[in-house]
């Protein structure tokens, strides 16, 4: 195992998406560990270094929330955005029309999670590349909040926000911290890119508010 991070994460909405659920977007109950990965590689990331998602705190209360907006089934025209913006015509019509649809979303709402993580070397590290090395770069660029690009809540309108847990801190203490165990059910683990994108799955289970993120290579990932 390489060295350990605690990363704080949080966000008014977010929407980790079921793959069961194609014409509706429908959240997960929780984050899943491909978007705690996603966030991880937003502060640093090279080929040498391949982030693995060790276990997810819940913090705050689980809410559901139902959101209809209009959706464009196809690209709009730049043209149909500049003329607005430069009062050559009226401002955008909020009437569907036949290349918009009307979709209902099930959203997470005021989400915030501890993500636990290591990285591991790849077979691509260099002779210059050391895990202290990589590890001194996160931390540096963690407590500085600088990203690669900003990182989002399973999509990227829904931005996150993040700060890093030193040794010292201590993390918010779980809403489900006394409550019973939760079964999440099949969750998304994450894509196996070596396999043409292959979707990997596992058995969530929430136990005092933590969720425990088996590895690629344990026997209870189903694809």
């Amino acid at each position: 195992m390489g060295y350990g991070i605690r990363l704080l994460v949080w966000g008014s909405y977010a929407c980790f998406a079921r793959p069961d659920y194609k014409d509706q977007r429908v959240s997960y109950d929780v984050m899943t560990p491909s978007a705690a990965r996603g966030v991880l590689e937003s502060i640093h990331w090279k080929p040498a270094i391949r982030w693995i998602v060790d276990r997810i705190d819940v913090i705050n209360e689980i809410r559901l929330e139902r959101v209809s907006r209009i959706e464009m089934d196809q690209a709009v025209a730049v043209s149909g955005i500049r003329e607005p913006m430069s009062a050559k015509r009226p401002l955008l019509s909020p009437v569907l029309t036949e290349e918009q649809s009307d979709q209902e979303s099930l959203l997470l709402r005021d989400v915030k999670y501890v993500i636990h993580a290591h990285f591991d070397m790849t077979e691509r590290a260099g002779e210059q590349d050391h895990p202290e090395k990589h590890y001194n770069i996160f931390l540096r660029r963690a407590r500085k909040r600088q990203c690669f690009y900003h990182p989002y809540l399973g999509s990227r309108e829904f931005p996150a926000f993040y700060t890093l847990l030193e040794d010292q801190d201590v993390a918010p203490v779980s809403y489900y911290k006394e409550q019973p165990d939760r079964d999440l059910g099949w969750m998304l683990w994450d894509l196996d890119f070596k396999q043409n994108m292959k979707p990997l799955y596992f058995r969530g289970a929430m136990k005092k508010g933590m969720i425990a993120v088996p590895d690629l290579h344990q026997k209870n990932l189903k694809s």
